[in-house]
């Protein structure tokens, strides 16, 4: 399935998202860039009739009317909200095995190698796309999962995605991906689609003589 970004579908055997087997995305810090990634590929996960994306222990709970701008009806939405490990991996189980239509987000902070790897065996016969979100610390345990990638946030509206694994030739580079909502292009003005770092320095004013200290004011400045 096209991930709505053209770098990362050349970079990617197939040109999209895998089906039949386990999409594995590492994270410095969870909920910062999991719907940047995804957020361009959500009309196409729900484009089938009776898909919906399927969401696994989130650490936040989702904000239905903002995933909505990004094309995700909140009736195309289930939030299944588990607590304990083991009950976040056999909720995973049982909607792979469903073959559900749409696409499948579970977050596994604390997943084991063989439990990704019972996973991927079941993802073999599940047309859905299903991303597994753990930390960047799980670089050190090999993993089965097919795809593996890193994401972590980028410049401006941008993130920085390094693939780990992929099918073929091994990938070094990284791929800046400029992850604007495509329903931020009409509200923001385009002098701001690319944020620039901005230097604050702050002169101080001193006050007159006999002018109490408090009273100093400080004068901003951008460059």
């Amino acid at each position: 399935l096209p991930t709505g970004f053209a770098q990362l579908d050349a970079a990617l055997p197939g040109g999209g998202w895998p089906t039949q087997g386990l999409s594995e995305v590492l994270l410095a810090q969870s909920a910062l860039c999991e719907w940047r990634l995804l957020a361009p590929a959500l009309p196409g996960f729900v484009a089938g009739r009776n898909s919906r994306v399927y969401l696994v222990a989130p650490p936040k709970p989702p904000l239905a009317m903002g995933l909505a701008q990004l094309g995700l009806a909140p009736e195309q939405l289930v939030w299944i909200d588990v607590k304990a490990p083991a009950d976040s991996l056999w909720v995973a189980e049982q909607l792979i095995k469903s073959d559900a239509a749409g696409a499948l987000l579970v977050w596994l902070p604390q997943a084991r190698p063989e439990q990704i790897r019972r996973l991927q065996v079941q993802a073999l016969h599940c047309d859905a796309p299903v991303f597994v979100f753990r930390p960047e610390a799980a670089l050190r345990d090999a993993s089965p999962a097919p795809l593996r990638v890193s994401v972590a946030l980028g410049k401006s509206w941008g993130i920085e995605l390094r693939i780990r694994k992929r099918r073929g030739a091994s990938a070094d580079e990284v791929l800046h991906l400029r992850a604007l909502p495509a329903n931020l292009h009409s509200v923001i003005p385009p002098r701001l689609h690319e944020l620039q770092p901005i230097e604050v320095q702050r002169e101080q004013v001193l006050p007159a003589p006999g002018q109490p200290l408090a009273a100093a004011q400080f004068q901003r400045s951008a460059h």
